[in-house]
């Protein structure tokens, strides 16, 4: 839970009610009058309410955080599953937000108060800032350690934990995707032949990587965002924490702070036994494709009308990064010099029969202006910019790139994307239809994120 300078923040006449709900709820539970004195929202997420809140009782002021389930459909006992866990974790040594209260109904929604705690949980800060200079060097074995503490936890103690069978997890998302993915089904092919044996059920974070641990300059304050803590075997966090994307840019492994043999270290230190590489290997490679699917998933939500937003847009032209992170991690393809992106042309020749300048120039005029924050907020002119990008690319570089896929499903005998999936779902991953998956999502990346191609691998 990152510092705020701005808080407490202006009032917001919407969180009214909750704030309300809460002060009546720990008066009671305190036995005590209590007074919210601040409030500020930590997210703006559809379906859950985060906010942060200062209270004050009996003459001393506490900083808590409070969330809600506030959509009907939501589960009623997620949030409860959550306190569970934050409670077994901090048993186990994890170091987790204290559980202040929880239960099904605050305001008319599920809810969970814990105290706030301070401290820096945006990856790229972690990754840059002199501040965490010092700590960056001991974070991959930290994180070690505090999955093992988390492993050690018992998940019986934990009610409503599910055992999800992770290929069956990742089989029902891909079905639930419209559109055929030839490289998702290479993965899926590479997972079933490679199935580690079953190990020991342990409790399992689910989302424990870079962006859900709060640091400060002397190491990991606390581990956040329990929503998928799940049974499972205990090697799911540690390949979770190696994925690409959790790295930011940066060539080391572990969440771009250190290496995988850090990390194995820290965790045999706690643990008392150290997973193979190929264990971490193959649960790597699982995080990396769930990852594909999850963003896919997201680009549905917008696709389907169910979020109208302009980040899960563009998230939908940047599955291919996670596509291309997944054909890394399989060994099938290495990082390249990107292409330089295309030049519109001459800025006087219109195409006929359009005057100029033309779209390219149009769309790049615009991309600047977001960039220079000419239409205000700063991070969502950043990402319509890069929409816009991406639109000029396709414009440019589509219609070769179509004729350059076409060519290499008819070399293959196949018609389409869903009978060159279906191909490799039957078995078939010999050289030609990897190597035509691989240029496909390198030529999508072309579009898409043309530097991504250069990212260490």
């Amino acid at each position: 839970m990152p510092a705020d300078p701005a808080y407490p923040a202006p009032a917001d006449p919407g969180v009214e009610p909750a704030r309300e709900a809460l002060r009546v709820r720990l008066s009671q539970l305190w036995g005590t009058r209590v007074t919210v004195v601040a409030s500020a929202r930590l997210t703006g997420g559809a379906s859950r309410e985060t906010l942060r809140v200062r209270v004050a009782a009996d003459g001393r002021s506490r900083d808590l955080v409070l969330r809600r389930d506030v959509l009907p459909q939501a589960p009623p006992d997620a949030l409860a599953r959550e306190a569970a866990a934050l409670r077994a974790a901090a048993a186990a040594g994890v170091p987790v937000p204290a559980v202040v209260d929880a239960g099904p109904a605050l305001g008319g929604h599920p809810y969970l108060v814990m105290e706030y705690v301070d401290g820096e949980v945006l990856p790229r800060r972690l990754l840059r800032d002199a501040a965490y200079a010092t700590v960056r060097t001991t974070l991959a074995g930290a994180l070690g350690e505090i999955a093992a503490r988390i492993h050690t936890a018992d998940p019986a103690g934990v009610a409503g934990l599910t055992r999800p069978d992770p290929l069956g997890l990742l089989r029902e998302l891909a079905d639930d995707d419209d559109t055929p993915r030839p490289a998702v089904e290479l993965g899926l092919a590479w997972l079933a032949a490679r199935t580690p044996p079953a190990a020991p059920d342990t409790l399992v974070h689910g989302d424990l990587r870079n962006g859900n641990v709060l640091v400060g300059p002397e190491g990991v304050r606390a581990v956040l965002d329990w929503e998928l803590v799940h049974a499972g075997d205990p090697v799911e966090d540690l390949g979770w924490l190696c994925v690409k994307a959790w790295r930011f840019g940066s060539p080391e492994p572990v969440g771009g702070f250190g290496s995988r043999a850090q990390l194995l270290d820290g965790y045999e230190q706690v643990a008392g036994w150290r997973p193979a590489e190929e264990q971490l290997r193959w649960w790597e490679v699982y995080g990396t494709l769930r990852w594909v699917l999850l963003c896919r998933r997201q680009a549905l939500a917008f696709l389907r009308g169910d979020r109208e937003s302009l980040e899960h847009a563009v998230i939908g032209r940047r599955v291919c990064e996670a596509e291309f992170d997944l054909l890394l991690a399989l060994g099938l393809t290495e990082p390249s010099p990107p292409p330089a992106d295309p030049a519109p042309g001459p800025r006087g020749a219109g195409r006929s029969p359009h005057d100029a300048p033309d779209a390219g120039h149009l769309i790049a005029t615009v991309a600047g202006a977001f960039t220079d924050g000419t239409f205000g907020d700063a991070y969502l002119t950043r990402v319509a910019a890069n929409a816009l990008r991406i639109a000029g690319r396709e414009l440019a570089l589509g219609p070769v790139l179509a004729d350059r896929h076409r060519a290499r499903l008819d070399a293959l005998g196949l018609t389409d994307d869903a009978a060159l999936a279906a191909a490799i779902r039957g078995g078939d991953t010999t050289g030609p239809v990897t190597t035509a998956v691989v240029d496909a999502v390198r030529d999508k990346l072309a579009v898409a994120n043309p530097r991504y191609l250069g990212q260490p691998g």
